[in-house]
Parts: structure tokens; sequence; C-alpha cells
């Protein structure tokens, strides 16, 4: 079976547009549980615009679900992640400009830097996730450095989608089909996320090779109108559908 991370990320933003404990990300996480989420995803950002040290801390201490913690490959996160030593972490690169993750990280460009920091999360039991976009070289590069997992970044594709470039996006989501491939093949587990929503995640759930997709910001937003365990138990259904 598929399975389906729900990034909680945006239920911290929506807390800290007003300074209260609510919404409690932790509560958002247990109803995730019940609806039928297999892991929880969390970005500890530099800045720390969501997620906060303290929504960590208690994740960590309370949530039965697998954590996969994103953060960018800066010693104070390798710190964090070593301390907890959560399920997964899954880095990302990271601007302090950008309002989202914009793109994959440069593995190749960075082999020896990136081996070098996830050799001492690796031997502290953490699967290590690089997110990345569908390039031949970076899935390469991901495996000779020691990834377990590859995540590939499907925001072009959703772009693509919502702006109605159809060939384009059809040729977008053919170059993560040929991705997720070549990383199987490589002995890599294959994820995939970023801006999925009901009407984009049926062709990427239908990739045979993915194992897990991250969802996150679009079922924040359509909670608000159906609530968060429907939101969550909709897309399960949309994956379920395509695999099926």
């Amino acid at each position: 079976m598929l399975r389906l991370g729900v990034n909680i990320d945006h239920v911290a933003t929506i807390r800290n547009a007003r300074g209260t404990p609510w919404p409690d990300p932790l509560r958002a996480a247990r109803i995730a549980e019940a609806a039928g989420a297999d892991g929880i995803t969390a970005h500890l950002r530099e800045d720390r615009r969501h997620i906060s040290d303290a929504d960590i801390d208690a994740l960590m201490a309370n949530l039965t679900l697998p954590l996969n913690l994103e953060m960018a490959a800066t010693a104070e996160m390798q710190a964090i992640a070593l301390r907890h030593r959560p399920h997964a972490v899954c880095l990302v690169p990271e601007k302090r400009e950008e309002r989202t993750t914009e793109g994959g990280l440069d593995v190749a460009g960075n082999d020896n830097m990136l081996a070098d920091f996830i050799a001492p999360l690796r031997d502290a039991g953490c699967r290590v996730s690089l997110f990345i976009g569908h390039e031949e070289e970076q899935i390469r590069a991901a495996a000779r450095i020691g990834a377990a997992v590859v995540e590939l970044h499907t925001g072009a594709y959703c772009d693509l989608d919502t702006e109605g470039r159809h060939a384009d996006r059809d040729a977008e989501l053919a170059a993560l089909r040929d991705a997720a491939a070549i990383a199987h093949d490589l002995g890599l587990e294959v994820h995939a996320g970023h801006g999925l929503t009901f009407d984009t995640v049926g062709p990427v759930a239908a990739i045979p090779q993915l194992a897990e997709l991250n969802i996150g910001h679009f079922l924040i937003a359509e909670s608000v109108f159906t609530g968060l365990g429907e939101a969550i138990a909709q897309m399960r259904r949309c994956m379920d559908s395509a695999r099926t």
C-alpha cells in the first residue's frame, strides 16, 4: 500500500499568525493518524516560521506514528536530529526569502559535504531522505552517498496542471515516472510530494515504484471546509483508487 505522510507545518503557520497555542500541531497529528495517515512530516526551518523546537519536542514525546523531520543540511539541524533521532530525516534546500521549498537539493554538486553530513544521522538510526528533482545525475548521486530514500519534487507537475499547460504537465509526469524507475533500480526507496491535491495526486500515486507521498498545504487548506480528518480520508481514497 502506498503510504501517506501528512505534513502539519501549516497548522503551525495558522497558530503563529496570532501567537496563541491554537491550533495545536500535535492535535493535528493525532487527527491525521485516526484518519489513516501512515506518518507525520514536520519541517523545522532555520527561521522557525511555522514548526518550532517545542513542536518537535512534543511530537517526539507523544507521537505514535513515525516522524519525518524535514530540515536543511546545517550543523544546528543535524544536532537537533541527533538529539531526537526521529524515524526519518529528509534534507531539503532552504532559502529565507522563499515562501515554500522551490526545488530539489543539488546532491551531485555537494556530494562530499552531504555524504559527511548524513553519515552520523544514518549511524544514529535515522532513515535519510533527500528531496530532489527528477534529474538522473541527482538520483545517482543520492545513491552514491548512501541515502536510503529520495523524495521527488512534484511541485512543477502540480503548477503546470494549475496553469492548464497540459502538454508540459504530461512531460513532467513522464520525467517523474522515469526518475522513480531509475531510483528504484538503484535500490533507493522512492517518495514524492509537494503541491499535490485531489486533482493531481492520482497520476503520481499510480507510479508503481513510489512507496510514500508527503502532502501538507492542500490538506490543511481543505480542512477549513471539510475538517482535517475528512480531507485526509479523501486523499487516502484518491491514492488507493489510483493504485487499484
